[in-house]
């Protein structure tokens, strides 16, 4: 009984993880280009920014592997290419799968981590 429980502890260690790995298999550098592009998106460099916008690739990587990541984001950033070249970004069907996935996975990221919401400040006491 006690080998079983151990094996299944051993196992659910592995399993979760496994997950945490296949979730942070993104290249630092490609956090890093996903975060300034949303922070120059959402008001510039500041605290504010930079913490939204890197929850928001954290939770991307949690719902996308690297490689699904870049091929998303590329057909996503280059659909509006105009004329032939353009079509090889917008017509392939999976182009479209991948971009409707990232456009909700992103939207779905943005939305919990608040990206694009500005602070404010309290309004002043009244002055008696």
């Amino acid at each position: 009984m006690r080998a079983t429980l151990s094996a299944l502890a051993a196992a659910g260690i592995a399993l979760s993880a496994t997950a945490a790995v296949l979730a942070n298999d993104f290249p630092t550098q490609a956090r890093v280009e996903y975060v300034l592009r949303c922070m120059d998106a959402n008001g510039g460099q500041s605290y504010n920014t930079l913490y939204t916008c890197v929850c928001a690739i954290d939770k991307i990587a949690e719902s996308f592997s690297y490689e699904e990541f870049a091929e998303a984001e590329t057909f996503s950033l280059m659909r509006s290419t105009p004329g032939e070249q353009g079509g090889v970004f917008r017509d392939p069907d999976r182009a479209r799968v991948l971009q409707k996935r990232y456009q909700e996975v992103v939207s779905a990221a943005e939305q919990s981590c608040l990206v694009g919401r500005k602070e404010t400040a309290p309004a002043p006491a009244p002055e008696n």
